[in-house]
């Protein structure tokens, strides 16, 4: 049976290609790189949020109703917990104090963010350990993503909350809504993963998996939106608070499979590592495949690694 359903597979691109992207996924055990992202992930938010509020306080001190819109939009991205995080916020005052903090602590969490990210990336396109980043010029190239990423994330944040606050009715207010958060989030993406992607590539070997990455985070949110409706609301304050903090890292541990799929779709893509084996005969996509993963290995100018196969 297992053999009637490689052997259908490998002749269908349609089911070869995902199957390919699974194989890849599993081969650089991007389930555990995924983990340890969601764990930076989760303890830079809110020192990342004290920051945006406090930047907001010193910008629009003088627009309360453009502050409200903004800050709204922005807690909306944060699905598990932005409706309580709303609930709590006071009007924006800036505050020097509070800046620095949350300055000092979004570097150390984000940049632990972005470090992951870099490592992650270079494991999924398999650049040998000799070529990958020392810690300086990972941390370096990690300043920069976060940079960009936040300048990204603010842009996306003040686009959504100002098409969110037009007076423009409600059904084209919600589809002028998705329309900006989903070119703002591929946007964002592409920027992503040209910053992260260890070797220079065109926009167009880029864009696939900026595209799933960025369709796939506004269905994250919806999917979160509807976590805290069906179980949060109403809860217990103990089960309650127990609720947001497990559905908040689970969003984040989803968050970040589903980035790193969307980088492993490029690479498929990139090498074109498909139709992969199920089990039988070894295809040509699973040679390859085998071969860069052997050679990523290579540590020493003077190593050499040569990849045979029994059936040579």
């Amino acid at each position: 049976m297992l053999g009637a359903v490689d052997s259908w597979q490998r002749r269908h691109t349609a089911a070869a290609f995902p199957v390919a992207v699974v194989r890849k996924f599993v081969d650089d055990r991007a389930s555990n790189l995924a983990a340890l992202i969601a764990y930076y992930a989760f303890f830079s938010l809110f020192p990342l949020l004290l920051v945006f509020v406090s930047v907001l306080g010193f910008v629009l001190q003088d627009n309360a109703s453009l502050q409200e819109d903004v800050l709204d939009s922005a807690l909306a991205r944060i699905p598990v917990v932005g409706a309580q995080l709303g609930d709590e916020v006071e009007p924006l005052t800036g505050s020097t104090i509070a800046l620095a903090v949350g300055l000092a602590g979004s570097l150390w969490a984000g940049l632990g963010v972005t470090l992951a990210l870099g490592r992650a990336f270079e494991e999924i396109w398999d650049v040998p350990r000799l070529e990958q980043r020392g810690a300086a010029r990972a941390r370096v190239r990690g300043l920069v993503v976060l940079a960009v990423l936040g300048v990204l994330l603010v842009a996306a944040t003040v686009a959504t909350g100002l098409a969110v606050g037009g007076r423009i009715g409600p059904a084209a207010e919600e589809l002028g809504a998705l329309g900006v958060a989903l070119a703002v989030n591929l946007g964002a993406f592409l920027g992503l993963f040209g910053l992260l992607t260890p070797r220079p590539r065109r926009i167009a070997e880029h864009l696939p998996g900026a595209a799933l990455a960025a369709s796939g985070s506004l269905a994250l949110q919806a999917a979160g939106g509807w976590y805290v409706e069906r179980t949060v609301t109403g809860a217990s304050d103990t089960y309650g608070t127990f609720a947001l903090v497990i559905g908040l890292l689970s969003w984040f541990w989803l968050g970040a499979h589903l980035l790193l799929v969307a980088a492993e779709v490029n690479v498929v893509l990139h090498h074109r590592l498909w139709p992969r084996s199920l089990g039988g005969e070894l295809e040509a996509a699973d040679r390859a495949a085998l071969q860069r993963t052997a050679e990523a290995v290579r540590q020493d100018e003077r190593q050499e690694i040569q990849v045979r196969f029994s059936d040579d």
